[in-house]
Order: structure tokens, then sequence, then C-alpha cells
């Protein structure tokens, strides 16, 4: 019996349940797998444009623009997408527990402000919209497609997608303008739910969530949509973005370029499967502490809409092994360790490089009612079929996700 089975016996009988955060599980498993609202930075043009400014005051004030004038803005617009390259938009927790990031994003004609969760464990770009149930909205801003002028309704599209934490949504689809950090998409097929699950409706903050995984496993049908990224692609500088996502703090997502001042040391690039639409990659193996590092094959997936971090039994006993003042086990399985107790930092290997997770990452506070046991950042992945290096551990790092034409992750070190 190891360290944990022995720790867990010993609570075994006691009856405890924690309440642990909101978790978020993002990706979309497979039919056999087990059981921020902040500052965009805009490279603006520096000419002043007349046509712009009629435009923007025409709409200010409940003005109908002329259709020459609506072709005019269209070219406008049109030229440009045509010259930007980069963008970078915020990330900004919705909680203390860094249960999920949000970034504001533009939807149509005038621009609609939604803060997204981008979640590259699926591929879907949904929204909570005028067509969802008011019994279903819970201080959720909502995308008004009869509000915008750039609006299409595609006719009989409808999605419906389920995650790793079983919440779900469905509904229909338009196209429409979305911008995200200064990059404009101007066809976007966005996703307007018409339902969606309690979990969705119970948490205010997040207005939906844009997909950035591989466009195999969009849910559009009966033809599946491009994401936003692989909308964007062609026209960025690099055909990647990169992800900073920081600790109870802001972070950002940039598009088309690498911030060189947004990591310390050099990149290290390993291969990806996108057989399951996923960022799946293939881990060197881990180390817990000062212990010495053991080198293993972990295949997982990088996904940012994940929260916790999920790895083999082998790890979650290597890693809890190290607390002396006893485990415990909530009903749905999760790990909390003594909050009187540090959690030992944890090491996991991309190729010859090591990424560190520090201890106040792998803390992410009580869980229960009496303030006695910790939720920790790492988890079984037996809880859901497969490895997920979810918010817990990208927050330790600077993560690019390279679309080119063989996809590749880049792993470097941080300051945390």
């Amino acid at each position: 019996m190891t360290l944990v089975q022995l720790a867990l016996a010993a609570l075994a009988g006691s009856g405890f349940v924690a309440a642990a955060p909101g978790l978020k599980i993002g990706t979309i498993l497979p039919e056999n797998a087990g059981p921020g609202r902040s500052t965009v930075t805009v490279r603006s043009p520096t000419n002043f444009n007349a046509t712009m400014s009629l435009y923007k005051t025409m709409l200010k004030y409940g003005k109908k623009p002329s259709a020459s004038l609506e072709a005019a803005v269209a070219e406008i617009q049109a030229a440009a997408l045509a010259k930007r390259s980069t963008g970078e938009v915020s990330a900004t927790p919705n909680d203390e527990y860094d249960d999920a990031y949000l970034s504001p994003v533009s939807i149509g004609t005038p621009a609609q402000s939604l803060n997204l969760d981008f979640d590259t464990g699926s591929s879907d770009f949904w929204v909570f919209s005028s067509l969802t149930p008011s019994s279903q909205v819970n201080g959720q801003s909502t995308y008004n497609p009869s509000s915008s002028s750039s609006s299409k309704l595609v006719s009989g599209a409808t999605w419906s997608i389920t995650y790793g934490d079983q919440s779900t949504s469905s509904g229909v689809v338009y196209t429409d303008t979305v911008t995200i950090g200064g990059v404009t998409f101007a066809s976007q097929q966005v996703e307007a739910a018409k339902s969606v699950s309690s979990s969705f409706t119970s948490d205010s903050s997040i207005d939906g969530l844009v997909g950035l995984g591989f466009d195999n496993i969009n849910t559009v049908r009966p033809t599946a949509a491009k994401t936003f990224f692989s909308n964007i692609k062609s026209s960025l500088d690099q055909p990647l973005f990169t992800v900073d996502l920081k600790h109870q703090a802001t972070g950002t997502y940039d598009f088309g370029f690498i911030d060189t001042a947004k990591y310390t040391g050099s990149i290290t690039y390993t291969s990806v499967s996108t057989t399951n639409g996923w960022w799946q990659f293939t881990s060197s193996g881990y180390q817990v502490g000062s212990n010495s590092f053991v080198s293993s094959s972990i295949n997982g997936i990088a996904d940012t809409g994940t929260t916790l971090l999920f790895l083999p039994t082998a790890v979650i006993n290597a890693w809890y092994g190290k607390f002396t003042q006893g485990l415990a086990q909530d009903s749905q399985g999760l790990l909390y360790f003594h909050c009187t107790e540090t959690a030992p930092s944890l090491t996991f290997g991309v190729g010859s490089a090591r990424i560190t997770i520090p201890s106040k990452i792998l803390n992410l506070g009580v869980g229960d009612s009496t303030g006695t046991w910790c939720v920790g950042g790492l988890q079984n992945a037996n809880l859901i079929g497969i490895n997920i290096f979810g918010d817990v551990a990208l927050k330790a790092a600077f993560v690019v996700f390279d679309g080119s034409s063989t996809p590749r992750l880049g792993w470097a070190s941080k300051t945390v």
C-alpha cells in the first residue's frame, strides 16, 4: 500500500466531503475516455480617419449609416485586417483560485464586448446570447446578433458541446466580425447559445469560450467551423500564439509574435499530435521537490481551459507522499493536504528542459468548511482518463502554440 493509500485509509469513514472551488475542465473528451476584464493592447493607425469617425458618431446617436458608408467602412476594416499582423490580449483570473482566465473579445458591428475563456482543449467559439433563456443567464454579458449589422445566420447550422467536467451548451451559428487583441476576422463563426448547463449559468463572470484547439473537434454541424486562430493564422507575422498565464494576476495571450521579455533562457520545442484535436505532447518525466528526476514518458495535453494538473498515479504517490499530516479525499475523488504543510514543488520535463511549478501554485487554498484541508493543484489523471497540463502547469511557464504546417509546443521558464 502506498503512502497516499495509507493516509486515505486512515481517513476512511470520517465522512470528509470538501467543497472544492469551481474547478474547470475545458477539454473535449473522446467517447472512450474515463470517468479578463481589462485593457487590450492595440496597434492603432496614426492617421485620423474621418469616415470611421462619422460612422462611429452615427452609431453612437442611433442614426443608421447609409449603404455607401457601410461599404466604405467594410473596405477600411478589410484593409486594416490585411495590415495587422500581431495582437495581444489580457488574461485575467476570474477569482482568487485562478479557476479560469478571462479575455475581452469584441463581436459585431457596433462591437459588443464579452469576457471569454480561451480554451486550448476545445475548438468551439460560443457565447451567451440573446437566444439564451433568461432563466439560464445570471449576470453574463450576451451577444445579440440582431444588434449587429455584420451578423449573418448560418442557415441550418447547429452546435452542441460537452466538456470534460460534463458542462454543456448548444445553439445556432452566425458569422460576424470578431476582434481579439487588435486582430480582426470579419466572418468568424460565432456559436450563439440557446441552452447552457447550470455550471455555466452559475459562473456569472464567464460570457462564453474561445476554443483554440484544432478544427477537427469543432462541433458545428453539418459543416465544422474553423477556430479564430485558424482563420487569422495566415495573416499573422508568425502562425502562432503564446500563453503567459499568471498566478493571481493578469497575464496575456499574444498572437503572431514571441515576446522575449516574457521568459528566461531558451524555448524548448516538442512535437504535437493533433489526431484528437488537442495540443497533445509527451513530457519526458517529473521531479518532486529536491528528489531526483524520474524519466518517464507522460503523454498529455496543454489545456488552458482546465484549472488543475492531472498526472499518472506514480506522480500522485510521489508528490502526496511528501505530506506528513495526513490527506483527505472528497466525494469526487479530489485529494487534499493539511493546510499547515507546505506543498513541495513539482518539475516536469519537456525534452531536456525542466519546468518547475512552485509550491504557491500547487496550493489552491482552503477547500473545506473547517479551514483544515487545502486543495492540491495536482490530481490523479484517472479521474479524467487523460493527463492534462492545465493552468497549474501553464502558469509556471511561457508556452508557444505553434500552428505551422507541423504543429509544435514551445516551453520556457519564466519568473513566477
